[in-house]
């Protein structure tokens, strides 16, 4: 790898460790793990799965999420029914409250982040709009 390339990597690595750390450090609960949100947010974005179907969404194995779905039904964040068609399955769907908390914490970060934004010019917002394109393509090839 050349010294250019080693250099965007680097800068870019660090970047954006720092910007997640900044924003993990705007929750409004710190109670809740990022495990936790990250399947709050795919039920609000997804509707209502299996555990299983959660599991893989996420990317753990079934016994983690299992972990994962009873903490949010302890905090009543997501619930479990049976499956309409399979007696051996249930579903987890987010509850009211859980939708509540995921929208306070994003609005949280989001506010944040909005103040950052306000600090720049148009041209580097574009820039940052641009940006978010290429790393958002970059993070969804999985190789």
């Amino acid at each position: 790898m050349s010294e250019p390339e080693y250099t965007l990597t680097s800068r870019l690595r660090l970047a954006v460790v720092r910007l997640n750390r900044r924003l993990r450090a705007q929750r409004t609960n710190a109670t809740v793990t990022l495990t936790q949100i990250s399947a709050l947010s795919c039920l609000h974005k997804c509707g209502p799965l299996s555990p299983g179907e959660l599991a893989a969404k996420e990317g753990v194995q079934p016994p983690s999420m299992t972990r994962v779905i009873t903490a949010l039904e302890e905090l009543g964040y997501a619930t479990r029914s049976p499956h309409p068609s399979d007696g051996r399955q249930a579903i987890v769907a987010l509850t009211d409250e859980g939708r509540a908390f995921l929208e306070a914490d994003i609005s949280a970060r989001e506010a944040w982040l909005d103040k950052r934004l306000a600090e720049l010019t148009a041209e580097e917002r574009a820039t940052l709009t641009r940006a978010a394109e290429i790393i958002d393509r970059m993070a969804g090839n999985q190789n």
